[in-house]
């Protein structure tokens, strides 16, 4: 290795230890001026060093540390029960592979979702899908994911929303796993009934056929990350690993959500 190459790097690493210094003194003296705050309880977070902006107390709530869980359908199963299928999907057929979610669809978790689906929410949802990477990063990477994919919105609802609160988490998380994000994939060519409203068999038959490749996307051979926000029955999410392996051609398709419901409370 010559001098030349030596001192090169040797200034590199010099200028790149005097923007951290920097950045910390910035991030120290905007903290003095403007204290952050928890972007779910909005308490004042006394240091803020990852940018989480999320307090410690919120986000034991909001990632259950003990969340033991279905590796087909996500649903919280009971200490020592089989992790392979559950009550909730046992008979069930489902195009994706494996879910994975940060915990149940209730209290502070269903609120934080809800609040993620509007424009005030945006910062939540990134906080969320950081959240997410964070604590199931392991379960996540075990699937070896390729790239990641939101759950598409149909246009109409998006100009009623004015934002796609499912994209950032997506985007957040991909960021924080170091994926590429394919945020265009996918599109949703129907607006379709909301969910919530149907039973388990009218929300299979309504999302049929909501989805469509974009043309241009080769997603031959990846293993795919999909990403949504509530998983219930599992027919939104499978509906979409569906084009994602049979149009796509897609090796896996891994999903990942917020929340897993399992009951009346559904979207």
């Amino acid at each position: 290795m010559g001098t030349g190459t030596t001192l090169w790097r040797g200034l590199n690493r010099s200028v790149e230890w005097g923007y951290q210094r920097a950045a910390g003194w910035i991030r120290q003296a905007t903290d003095l001026l403007y204290p952050p705050h928890c972007v779910y309880c909005y308490d004042e977070i006394e240091s803020d060093s990852e940018g989480m902006f999320l307090c410690g107390k919120c986000a034991a709530l909001l990632a259950p540390g003990d969340w033991q869980a279905c590796r087909c359908c996500g649903a919280g199963l009971p200490e020592f029960a089989p992790a392979d299928r559950c009550a909730h999907c046992r008979g069930r057929r489902f195009w994706f592979d494996t879910v994975v979610a940060l915990g149940p669809y209730r209290e502070e978790l269903r609120d934080a979702v809800l609040r993620a689906k509007y424009p005030k929410g945006q910062p939540l949802a990134m906080v969320m899908g950081r959240l997410h990477g964070q604590q199931r990063g392991d379960r996540i990477r075990a699937a070896s994911p390729d790239l990641v994919v939101p759950v598409p919105m149909h246009w109409r609802r998006y100009l009623a929303r004015r934002v796609h609160g499912v994209e950032l988490v997506a985007e957040t998380m991909a960021r924080w796993l170091r994926l590429p994000v394919e945020s265009r994939a996918l599109r949703r060519c129907r607006d379709t009934h909301l969910q919530r409203n149907l039973s388990p068999g009218e929300r299979f038959r309504n999302v049929r056929g909501a989805f469509r490749m974009r043309g241009g996307y080769d997603l031959s051979g990846a293993r795919v990350l999909l990403v949504d926000d509530v998983l219930t029955t599992g027919a939104t999410a499978s509906e979409a690993a569906k084009v994602l392996k049979r149009d796509g051609a897609a090796a896996s398709v891994t999903v990942a959500v917020l929340a897993r419901a399992t009951g009346e409370d559904s979207r």
